[in-house]
């Protein structure tokens, strides 16, 4: 069985996959920081909620990735996170470290 980073690797090389993959990432890096701050802290799913009034199934379904939260959602979350939202456009050329 191959790893998944050479799955990930073959596939990507397709173009229309790969501009999915690139059309896919916002909302892939917003999952990823939620799930990390909220590990950073100890905080369980049930936490969070008790803490933003959001159910524990839509935290849940937020990170996996199967539902599309809305911006003020994001910014209960990021309050319930004791974070602040950051939101930036920049780019399409841009790599992540020079927009910092």
């Amino acid at each position: 069985m191959r790893s998944y980073k050479d799955y990930k690797k073959r596939v990507l090389q397709d173009s229309k996959v790969k501009a999915e993959y690139d059309a896919l990432q916002p909302e892939y890096d917003i999952i990823q920081a939620m799930i990390a701050a909220r590990v950073q802290q100890n905080m369980t799913q049930k936490d969070l909620s008790a803490k933003t009034g959001i159910t524990q199934a839509d935290i849940s379904r937020i990170e996996n990735g199967t539902r599309n939260p809305s911006l003020s959602m994001v910014k209960k979350l990021a309050q319930g996170l004791g974070m602040q939202l950051k939101l930036e456009f920049i780019p399409k050329d841009a790599s992540p470290d020079s927009a910092r």
